[in-house]
């Protein structure tokens, strides 16, 4: 079984984020504001059904899904493309393959002692985030 993602998580560490944000073709304004941004995800599982929001004071993002259906994400408010995911368990880790006019693009979660950690990828560029629990959950 694997462990449960859900909570609130802050970031510490975020590693290669403006490679990753590069590969996905985003400008470099808002690149710039992107790498000074502190984000916090909040995890939550209802039923079967997952929903994953990504919040920042500049912009939020929110996918909802079920692991092991394919789904139409439109990814609004960070690269703005309609991408296929499909979310899987890997062991303990929850993959996501988007499939879209990028190559090779994607994310990983898992868990690692009390932290969240997160793997983004596109087109040979990995961004490494950690995420640590809010000390109020």
């Amino acid at each position: 079984m694997p462990d449960s993602f859900c909570g609130s998580w802050e970031i510490i560490s975020n590693v290669n984020f403006e490679g990753y944000m590069n590969a996905l073709g985003i400008n470099p304004y808002l690149r710039k504001i992107a790498l000074r941004l502190k984000l916090k995800k909040v995890i939550e599982q209802q039923e079967d059904r997952y929903i994953i929001k990504t919040c920042s004071t500049f912009r939020n993002y929110a996918t909802t899904f079920r692991v092991g259906q394919e789904f139409q994400e439109f990814t609004e408010g960070l690269d703005n493309r309609h991408v296929k995911s499909m979310v899987t368990w890997h062991g303990k880790k929850m993959v996501c393959e988007q499939v879209g006019e990028k190559k090779c693009r994607g994310w990983t979660h898992w868990m690692e002692e009390d932290k969240l950690h997160l793997e983004l990828f596109c087109e040979g560029e990995v961004c490494k985030q950690v995420f640590k629990k809010k000390v109020n959950e």
